[in-house]
């Protein structure tokens, strides 16, 4: 009974960690590694899993963001076959991140094939295609909050509300082998709590091991409250500089939140001077499947938000699906919101819109989620003066805010309180975070336990009563 380390382990994409019971075989999350640009994206996700896919017994996935969801394709490809757990919301928006990512592969092989056939060189296969993705989706079975699973003998899966993005679950495994028990929690990404439309990150009891994320494990959110103040005052500043308003939006999660509050707060921000866009395909079809769970929403949002279409509550909202429809926001000069993938500025829309808008004087890039270490986004965010997209230099004159409050993941306080939530201080192993945010999350959450964070390729014995990492190697 062991757990092996392999992704998201001192680093933020690439979520997959390997859980052995007996002779059955299980993941958690099989995720896409992200940033570092395309080229090296592309390469780290062709490598070969470190382990034999076929040799999986079953998936159990926390969430539908790529980086823990995207490499599920992949895995099928490589031998794969049995089924893959989660909650029913997250199953419904696997469908929009799958094809999308698809499409985009396909279109990315198609654009680097034409290059290699200039150079003589062999065309190669996207990453996965539509058929992949549509075969992957076979795989999936629906499972409800709190209601606890047998799955294989020896293993039950218990899902939790994790109040990250629609369907995010915290995951509890109970595992059994040679009469020994052990009680395994891996939190996925833990939601921000008082954020928009969700509940907060449920609080679970019992755990003998806990795997925590620690994305803000070295930092604290501003409020709620100040956040949308500073919201508010962007609105008023870009309305006085007669420029657009850029935000690089997650397709899923954060831009439902902006939408949201678009609407809660109409009239007090003054969000019917502006045209506002969503210019994503993948945003607007995900913004739908949150319109059929409102049942998971917290009670506020039921009643501003369940009860109308959104069009109804935001009555200037444009939704631009085709790429005329795209194109044609660069006409406006001025006051326009164009909300657009992706959020780290890696790929979509967005970037259409930073080379027709960013060297503006009068143009405001609003920043409202997490940037990863080499992504365009954290270069714009540590001050970069130029970029370049499509082999042209850009001067960056828009005015750049990053307003950290509005992360849908938990900060260090978040992450700490959610932890004392267990009984009997369990176990801590930090994920899905730098290094430098989590050591600062060990350090600061020392009064109550002795975190360690591992690195790809070690392993955790259950059945040993210290807990000790240990590398595979030894």
């Amino acid at each position: 009974m062991h757990i092996e380390f392999w992704g998201a382990a001192q680093e933020v994409t690439g979520s997959c960690h390997l859980v052995k019971v007996g002779r059955f075989t299980l993941l958690l999350d099989c995720g896409l590694m992200q940033g570092g640009g395309k080229v090296k994206e592309d390469e780290a996700n062709r490598q070969d899993f470190p382990f034999d896919p076929a040799s999986i017994d079953a998936v159990v996935l926390s969430h539908s963001h790529l980086d823990h969801c995207g490499r599920i394709p992949l895995l099928i490809k490589q031998g794969f076959k049995g089924k893959i757990y989660t909650q029913r919301a997250c199953q419904e928006m696997c469908r929009v991140m799958f094809m999308d990512a698809a499409h985009i592969a396909e279109r990315d092989a198609y654009t680097l094939n034409r290059k290699r056939e200039r150079k003589g060189l062999p065309a190669i296969d996207a990453l996965f295609n539509s058929q992949d993705a549509e075969k992957a989706l076979k795989h999936f079975r629906g499972m409800d909050y709190a209601q606890a699973l047998k799955i294989a003998e020896g293993v039950t899966v218990t899902l939790f509300d994790a109040g990250h993005i629609l369907g995010s679950s915290i995951i509890q495994l109970t595992l059994e082998e040679k009469g020994e028990t052990r009680k395994v929690v891996f939190s996925g990404d833990l939601g921000h709590a008082g954020a928009p439309i969700l509940r907060n990150p449920a609080c679970v009891k019992e755990a003998d091991v806990v795997l925590m994320e620690s994305t803000y494990g070295g930092r604290c959110h501003r409020s709620w409250e100040a956040s949308f103040i500073e919201m508010r005052e962007v609105l008023n500043q870009a309305r006085h500089s007669n420029g657009n308003i850029l935000i690089p939006s997650f397709a899923v999660g954060r831009t439902q939140e902006l939408l949201y509050l678009f609407t809660k707060y109409y009239k007090e921000w003054g969000m019917g001077d502006w045209q506002i866009f969503l210019d994503s395909p993948m945003a607007i079809e995900a913004t739908e499947v949150y319109s059929h769970h409102s049942h998971l929403y917290d009670a506020e949002s039921r009643e501003i938000w369940a009860k109308q279409k959104i069009q109804e509550k935001l009555p200037n909202l444009k939704m631009t699906r085709s790429p005329e429809e795209s194109i044609a926001i660069n006409n406006i000069k001025s006051g326009a919101i164009i909300i657009a993938g992706s959020g780290m500025c890696e790929g979509g829309r967005i970037r259409h819109h930073l080379k027709n808008q960013v060297w503006r004087k009068g143009a405001h890039l609003v920043f409202v989620g997490f940037q990863a270490r080499n992504t365009l986004g954290r270069r714009i965010v540590e001050g970069a003066k130029t970029i370049k997209l499509w082999g042209e230099e850009i001067n960056v004159e828009a005015q750049v805010h990053t307003i950290n409050g509005f992360s849908a993941h938990a900060d260090q306080q978040g992450l700490i309180d959610w932890y004392r939530c267990f009984n009997a201080s369990p176990k801590l192993f930090l994920v899905h975070g730098e290094s430098e945010a989590q050591e600062a999350l060990i350090e600061a959450i020392k009064p109550w336990t002795n975190a360690q964070a591992p690195t790809s390729g070690q392993y955790l014995n259950l059945l040993d009563p210290a807990y000790a990492l240990q590398d595979l190697a030894e």
